[in-house]
């Protein structure tokens, strides 16, 4: 059962970067879509990034897009999520997540069978 710990999270000033961590253990992520996702407070969680098992196609959300660049280590078996020039509206719990199934594209949550706990980010302005 594959397991995911982000790491990363933090407070910073509106314009500051952050960079998250997602490491997973007891399986791999290698030939899995891995994807960041996060809710604020009183809203439904929602789609960041996503890479594809091979980190050649990459996904953003419009709202991130240009800002946040997400990547992957497969030997290190951890993904990551760069964020630069972040606004107050970034604040949110963000979490990582393993596709269920090899191979596939994730398209919508609910491709995702494994996620981690989170990590918070506040952006202060």
């Amino acid at each position: 059962q594959v397991q995911l710990v982000e790491s990363g999270g933090g407070l910073v000033q509106a314009g500051g970067s952050l960079r998250l961590s997602c490491a997973a253990s007891g399986g791999t992520i290698s030939s899995y879509t891995m994807g960041w996702f996060r809710q604020a407070p009183g809203k439904e969680r929602e789609f960041v990034a996503r890479i594809s098992w091979s980190g050649n196609r990459l996904d953003y959300a419009d709202s991130v897009k240009g800002r946040f660049t997400i990547s992957r280590d497969n030997a290190k078996n951890t993904m990551y999520l760069q964020m630069n020039s972040l606004k107050p509206e970034d604040t949110a719990v963000y979490s990582c997540a393993r596709s269920s199934f090899t191979y596939t594209a994730a398209s919508s949550p609910g491709s995702y069978g494994y996620w981690g706990q989170g990590t918070q980010v506040t952006v202060s302005s």
